[in-house]
C-alpha cells in the first residue's frame, strides 16, 4: 500500500512539473483575467436576480402591511356601528394579515442580507479584476524581459570569451608588428636612397669640375686635345648622362632592397 502511494505521489509530482514547464506566463495571466471576468459576470447576474427578489419581497411585505391596516380599519368601523360580530370577523382577517406581515418581513430581511452579500462579492471581484488588469501589462513586460535576459545569457554562455579575446590580442600584436616592420623598411630605404643621391650628386659635381678644369687648361694652352678626344660640350653631356644613369640605378637598387626585406 505504501509503495503504490509513493508511486502516485511521484506521478503527481512529475505531472505538476510538466505543467509548470508548459505554462506560458503571458497566456496564463490573460486566462486568469478571463476567468475573473467570467466570475464577475456570473456574480453580476446573481446580484440582479437577488435585487429583483428583494424588491418582490418588499412589495409583498408592504402589501401584507396594507391588508393588516385595512382589516384593522374595518374592525374599528364595525365597532363604531356596535356590530361586534363583524368587528371580530375583521380582526380575524387582520390576525392573518399580521402573520403574513411577519412572514414577508422575515423573508424580505433575509433576501436583503443575501443581496448585500452578493453585492459585496461583486464589488470585491470588480476591485480584483481592475487590479489584475493594471498588473497584466507589467507582468507581461516582466515576463518578456526575463525571456530576453535568459536568451542573451544563453547566447553569451555559448561563446568562449577568453578564447575570443586571446585571438583579438594576437591579431593586434600581428598588426603592430607589421606596422613596426613597415616603418623600419621605410626608414632603411629612405636612408639608403638619400645616401645614394648624395653620392651620385657628388659624382656629377666632380665630373663637371674635371670638365671645366680641362676646358680652362685647354684655353690656357696647357693641354692640347688629342685626336679622337671628345669636345668640351660632349664631355659635359657624357658626364651628366652618367650621373643620371647612376641616380636611376641607385633608385632601382633601393626598391629591390625593400622587396627583399619584405
Amino acid at each position: 500500500m505504501g509503495f503504490f502511494s509513493r508511486m502516485i505521489d511521484i506521478f503527481k509530482s512529475n505531472v505538476n512539473d510538466l505543467i509548470d514547464r508548459a505554462e506560458d506566463p503571458e497566456k496564463m495571466v490573460k486566462q486568469i483575467i478571463a476567468d475573473m471576468q467570467q466570475e464577475l459576470n456570473k456574480s453580476t447576474q446573481a446580484l440582479g436576480k437577488a435585487v429583483a427578489s428583494e424588491r418582490l419581497a418588499q412589495k409583498q411585505y408592504q402589501e401584507a402591511q396594507r391588508k393588516a391596516a385595512d382589516w384593522e380599519a374595518k374592525a374599528k368601523a364595525a365597532l363604531a356601528s356596535n356590530n361586534i360580530d363583524l368587528a371580530k370577523r375583521a380582526l380575524a382577517q387582520k390576525v392573518k394579515a399580521d402573520e403574513e406581515v411577519a412572514t414577508y418581513k422575515e423573508m424580505s430581511e433575509t433576501i436583503s442580507n443575501q443581496t448585500e452579500a452578493i453585492r459585496t462579492q461583486v464589488e470585491t471581484l470588480k476591485a480584483k479584476l481592475s487590479e489584475a488588469k493594471s498588473r497584466q501589462a507589467m507582468l507581461i513586460a516582466r515576463s518578456q524581459m526575463a525571456d530576453t535576459k535568459k536568451s542573451l545569457a544563453q547566447s553569451i554562455s555559448g561563446i568562449d570569451t577568453s578564447s575570443a579575446y586571446e585571438k583579438l590580442n594576437r591579431m593586434e600584436e600581428k598588426v603592430t608588428r607589421k606596422e613596426a616592420e613597415a616603418d623600419a623598411f621605410a626608414e632603411i630605404a629612405g636612408t639608403a636612397v638619400s645616401k645614394d643621391y648624395e653620392t651620385f650628386e657628388q659624382l656629377q659635381t666632380d665630373a663637371k669640375v674635371d670638365t671645366e678644369l680641362q676646358r680652362l687648361m685647354a684655353e690656357m694652352g696647357q693641354i692640347q686635345p688629342t685626336e679622337g678626344e671628345l669636345s668640351l660640350e660632349e664631355q659635359i653631356a657624357a658626364a651628366e648622362a652618367a650621373a643620371e644613369a647612376a641616380v636611376a640605378e641607385g633608385a632601382a637598387g633601393g626598391i629591390s632592397f625593400q622587396k627583399s626585406a619584405e
